[in-house]
């Protein structure tokens, strides 16, 4: 069943609009808010799926936006297992969705030797 987005972003008293950047999800080009998390932004642009849980695959969106539930995991610039609402979003960054488990290593990824 498909439902709009409930997140919609507060109107500030500031009549100067907020400045925005690019970024990429999903192989998807998006014009986001500057200054506020990448899930927070992903959802302002209407994004409903950040990852899908380990077992059943189901799809899975930030719940808690304050890096408690772990429910916004998402592959940020290559790093999976990002929590989205506590990263700031900036120009550039691609993001992709987590599809199940992140895969295991054996702890000789670049910058743990």
């Amino acid at each position: 069943m498909a439902t709009n987005s409930l997140f919609r972003p507060l109107q500030g008293p500031s009549s100067t609009p907020a400045r925005s950047v690019k970024i990429e999800f999903d192989g998807r080009a998006l014009q986001v808010q500057e200054g506020v998390s990448v899930a927070a932004a992903l959802l302002s642009a209407g994004v409903s799926r950040f990852r899908t849980s380990v077992v059943s695959e189901t799809p899975r969106a930030p719940y808690c936006m304050m890096g408690v539930c772990f429910e916004c995991l998402v592959e940020i610039d290559g790093q999976a297992s990002r929590q989205s609402c506590l990263v700031q979003v900036r120009d550039g960054m691609k993001i992709q969705t987590q599809r199940g488990p992140r895969a295991l290593t054996d702890g000789t990824e670049a910058g743990n030797e």
